[in-house]
């Protein structure tokens, strides 16, 4: 069973979302503890899953990837059988970063990165409509980020 976060748990899942390439000793200093219960502080978040990974954020503009674009997509019903053929496809597919199932008149959601407008269509064609019981696309390209950000908010916000 999880333990409850407390204050300090919360600073140290602070600071790492910031830089997580921090030393233990470092992240202990900017939260006040010393380094060893610090570091089993990180250890515990780890294991409880608070931490699912630590990794590196590349900037997907200096790989080529020049547009992050929202493909909406509309599927047949599948059985439980084709659905995880869906998902084992789609997760097998660098380019879609992130997928979400969706109420509404669409199914599923995607954020894809692709280098140009030329590329994402052969990508429709040639990857997406290919899908298990994928059935239409549709595209909402984005023109700019104003935010782009990983950080979990460590407590929601109240508002009654």
């Amino acid at each position: 069973m999880p333990q409850p976060l407390d204050a300090i748990d919360i600073k140290i899942l602070e600071v790492m979302q910031k830089d997580a390439s921090l030393s233990t000793g470092e992240i202990a200093e900017r939260v006040g503890l010393s380094q060893s219960p610090c570091w089993r502080r990180i250890q515990r978040l780890r294991e409880e899953g608070y931490i699912k990974a630590v990794v590196a954020l590349v900037d997907h503009e200096k790989l080529g990837y020049k547009m992050q674009i929202f493909a909406q997509v509309k599927m047949t019903t599948l059985s439980e059988a084709e659905r995880a053929n869906f998902y084992r496809a789609i997760n097998s597919i660098p380019e879609i970063q992130d997928c979400w199932t969706v109420f509404g008149e669409m199914d599923a959601m995607m954020k894809i990165l692709a280098p140009d407008v030329a590329w994402y269509q052969d990508f429709i064609f040639s990857v997406l409509l290919k899908l298990p019981g994928v059935v239409d696309v549709r595209s909402i390209v984005t023109l700019g980020a104003q935010k782009s950000s990983h950080a979990v908010p460590m407590v929601a916000r109240q508002f009654r």
